[in-house]
């Protein structure tokens, strides 16, 4: 019998947390998080909520960067993790087919009607790996196209198609790649008139600041790459799965039919990584033409039983417990309260979003008094204000929050998609009295304000 103890050893090194990431993985993080007073310890999580040691609540608006769709620790997706361990199964042969990997990928096919095979991997952005991969030997062409501001995974092929330059600077050469604005369909047509496309890949709705894609533009793209013979990848990691109040986002505008689509987060329930690549009959039969070829994209861990599993309680849930019609609904009431806000605080430029991933955007006063804080916090870093609302939302109101991206001054909103009329109460009254404090010339959020320009420029 194994001495191990993990509850032991919780309790015995737990209290080093911030020192053991400071030592032995990215130093970087543990002294972020100091800095801006996210440093917290929280003791456990449920649903859309942690509690520290203290026995206080904090409510979850990030979800994890979207990974907890079902909030933490979700009782049907933990019983059937429970389940398929007890079942002893003859888990990664790799020389036979299990049936979980089949039966979750019949289920998400249903969701997308038009397509017919699915790939699973073990992340969004090996989703995106593989929709890369197929989209190039499906087309012989070697060009994928993608759009300003779009974030679609950090390893090499999908950084090839991260429209974030901080991401990658450093790390060229690249694939070859090129970027359009989004919903720039005159550059769209420019580019695949070079007849070397093999596709474009988008987000329905861009996770860095929030924008949805301008109405039309999926369906007039989806008929100019058909015309060129080149493919849509949706990436749908973040934006499917329910979050924006369809099952994929691209299901908003009638007509959308992708030729890959990528899914992740959600789909593990919170507990086992998992990501999805669903595409048509054709582009798998190019890329698996024989026999000899069986193995030419595979993953290792891939279609494993606990995150096969892991999907298939939570695609259960969602259909049982009407999860997208919840983040419809409720994301329409939040995004409706917030934006009747924008007439209130002159700081408050626009709320927008699908769903319930919601993007508040802050931008350049018109008095006096506020205008020469927004220079002073402008001058040292953009986004500098934005932190100032994220932090006292977590310090003074128990609410986790995020900025949208670097050198944005937009705060996204991507809660569990469980949350109803409370946490939108909750968070609303919240966000009013940071809103109020910082017209008000609130002292503790401006010091606050002077203390992260300092970093700012000390930094440079």
């Amino acid at each position: 019998m194994t001495g191990f103890d993990l509850a032991k050893l919780l309790a015995e090194r737990g209290a080093e947390r911030y020192d053991l990431h400071a030592r032995h993985l990215n130093h970087q993080l543990p002294r972020m998080l100091h800095t801006i007073g996210f440093d917290k310890v929280y003791e456990r999580g449920e649903g859309a909520y942690f509690w520290d040691a203290e026995g206080n609540d904090y409510l979850d608006m990030l979800a994890g960067f979207g990974v907890m769709g079902l909030g933490r620790h979700h009782p049907v997706v933990r019983k059937a993790l429970h389940d398929v361990l007890d079942a002893d199964l003859p888990d990664l042969t790799r020389f036979d087919c299990q049936p979980l990997p089949g039966l979750l990928a019949e289920k998400l096919l249903t969701y997308a009607p038009h397509l017919d095979r699915v790939f699973f991997g073990n992340s969004g952005t090996e989703a995106v790996e593989t929709a890369l991969k197929f989209a190039r030997y499906a087309t012989g062409r070697p060009r994928i196209l993608y759009c300003t501001h779009a974030f679609h995974g950090l390893t090499t092929g999908a950084l090839s198609v991260n429209g974030e330059p901080g991401f990658r600077d450093g790390f060229a050469p690249l694939l070859p790649d090129t970027a359009i604005a989004l919903g720039d369909l005159t550059a769209l047509e420019r580019e695949l008139h070079q007849g070397d496309i093999a596709a474009l890949i988008i987000e329905p709705v861009q996770g860095k600041g929030v924008h949805p894609t301008p109405p039309g533009f999926l369906p007039a793209a989806q008929e100019l790459l058909r015309k060129h013979k080149a493919l849509l990848i949706a990436d749908e990691v973040q934006t499917g799965l329910g979050r924006t109040g369809d099952f994929f986002a691209y299901q908003h505008e009638e007509g959308v039919e992708p030729d890959l689509v990528c899914v992740a987060k959600a789909l593990s329930g919170g507990y086992v990584p998992v990501g999805a690549t669903l595409g048509k009959d054709w582009i798998f039969k190019k890329v698996y033409s024989a026999m000899d070829r069986v193995l030419v994209h595979s993953a290792s861990f891939g279609s494993n039983a606990q995150a096969m599993a892991a999907g298939l309680a939570v695609l259960t849930v969602m259909e049982d417990e009407g999860i997208a019609a919840n983040a419809r609904r409720t994301g329409d009431l939040l995004r409706t309260r917030l934006a009747a806000l924008t007439d209130r605080y002159e700081l408050l430029h626009d709320v927008r979003g699908r769903g319930l991933m919601i993007g508040i955007e802050f931008g350049r006063p018109k008095s006096l008094a506020l205008r020469g804080r927004w220079r002073m916090l402008q001058a040292a870093r953009k986004g500098l204000f934005a932190q100032l609302v994220v932090a006292p939302l977590l310090q003074r109101h128990r609410i986790l929050t995020q900025v949208s991206g670097d050198h944005l001054e937009v705060i996204k909103l991507i809660p569990p998609l469980i949350i109803g009329e409370p946490e939108v109460d909750r968070f609303v009254e919240a966000f009013t009295a940071v809103m109020d404090d910082a017209h008000n010339g609130g002292g503790l959020m401006w010091d606050f304000g002077r203390t992260l320009v300092k970093q700012a420029v000390a930094h440079r």
